[in-house]
């Protein structure tokens, strides 16, 4: 007797959890190729890397961070950011600096050229919504759920390890 309905039914919900297209990884991973390769045009002619770009985001915020404030903000950890914010010292956008409190932190303070450089940076936001084709709204709401959905694996790698 041949298998019942139910049970390709079955079975092909299953092999579904396993189509490309349905993967959430594959999704955000694709979109970040396409975002990274969007930027590269716009932060060219800025002299920075998207990496550089990030740095330059969390200090024009919060100025006189330490190199593990910066890397807890990006997730990045000291091996990535190390050379990263040695770049951006040497081509004069920051410089680093011990602290008087404790010798044993770096201090990460922009340059009056990397304060400068904000006002060219305005347009790269700009544009990177231009060419989304959403509104505002719509990239604010996108943006909470997804820094909701990296606390939420993030908080479940805790309990995976």
């Amino acid at each position: 007797m041949p298998p019942s309905r139910p049970r390709q039914r079955s079975a092909t919900r299953q092999d579904d959890w396993l189509l490309l297209d349905q993967q959430l990884c594959f999704a955000l991973y694709a979109a970040s190729l396409a975002m990274t390769k969007l930027y590269k045009p716009l932060l060219d002619p800025l002299g920075l890397t998207y990496p550089q770009y990030l740095v330059m985001l969390v200090l024009w915020q919060d100025d006189g961070l330490t190199v593990s404030q910066i890397g807890e903000r990006l997730a990045l950890d000291s091996g990535t950011l190390t050379p990263l914010l040695k770049r951006l010292a040497s081509a004069g956008l920051v410089q680093r600096l011990r602290d008087t409190a404790d010798e044993r932190r770096v201090l990460l303070q922009l340059t009056a050229a990397g304060r400068a450089l904000k006002a060219r940076a305005v347009r790269v936001p700009q544009t990177i919504t231009a060419a989304s084709g959403c509104e505002l709204n719509e990239l604010s709401s996108l943006t909470a759920r997804l820094q909701a959905l990296r606390q939420q694996l993030t908080a479940s790698l805790l309990h995976v390890e």
